[in-house]
């Protein structure tokens, strides 16, 4: 089984090639350059060193979202763009749930963060000793309600994830059972991570978890700063147009 997996989600662009359990490749970059300039060479780059046939791929693989807005479309019309020019289906995971696998193993509890601005993160809790499980789904929420959980749960935990450095202060200060911080290998997006989870995946649970290219859609979890202001205008307008016709009804009305 081959699966190419592609990572856009945050600042790090990636591409990884695993074939029957085996990594064969694994290329990432974090710099000026967009995704959108990076992971078709990316990709190209993978492909050549490898003397890779694309079309004896089974798969495409890719984190979902939550993330950044800019990198999950890019991501996502990738994947959409190479997947049907290949013919090939789409596995879409979890960012958070990929983190987290970046940790398999452990006995400790997993709580990847995300920095969703506004005064949240994005985050969800796992346990990765056997069978990855997830605890709390995927949630965007203030840091403190992920810790508050955290202490109910009275486990010892791992935080991973670029939410760590802006929720760090709280951690020490809130948090009430054993924890520590991921090591700086494991602590972003892989697109590693999503490669060998999809391999997984399929191998567990068959062709449920495989969509076509042309129906993948990314996860936001929330609406982004454009949309939400788009729509408050929209209202704003509608408002604006109710109040103008009722004034025309009635010239004693006043808005």
């Amino acid at each position: 089984m081959q699966i190419m997996a592609i990572e856009a989600s945050g600042p790090v662009a990636g591409v990884a090639l695993v074939r029957d359990h085996s990594l064969l490749a694994e290329y990432e970059c974090s710099n000026h350059m967009t995704h959108s300039e990076s992971l078709v060479p990316m990709m190209e780059e993978v492909r050549e060193r490898l003397s890779l046939d694309l079309t004896t791929l089974d798969a495409l693989a890719i984190t979902r979202g939550p993330g950044s807005f800019t990198g999950l479309r890019i991501g996502a019309a990738t994947i959409k763009g190479v997947g049907l020019a290949l013919n090939k289906p789409v596995i879409g995971l979890s960012t958070l749930e990929s983190l987290a696998f970046n940790l398999y193993g452990t006995d400790a509890l997993v709580c990847p963060l995300m920095d969703a601005r506004r005064g949240q993160v994005y985050a969800g809790i796992y346990r990765e000793k056997d069978e990855p499980e997830e605890v709390l789904a995927p949630c965007a929420v203030p840091v403190e309600e992920i810790l508050t959980k955290l202490n109910d749960l009275g486990e010892r935990v791992i935080f991973l994830g670029d939410g760590v450095p802006v929720s760090k202060e709280k951690i020490e200060s809130l948090v009430k059972v054993p924890y520590s911080f991921a090591p700086a290998h494991m602590n972003r997006q892989r697109a590693a991570s999503t490669a060998v989870l999809a391999e997984h995946l399929l191998e567990t649970k068959g062709e449920s978890v495989l969509v076509s290219a042309d129906d993948f859609r990314p996860e936001y979890l929330r609406k982004s700063q454009a949309e939400k202001q788009r729509e408050e205008a929209e209202a704003k307008g509608e408002m604006e147009a109710l109040a103008a016709g009722r004034m025309a009804k009635d010239p004693h009305f006043h808005a």
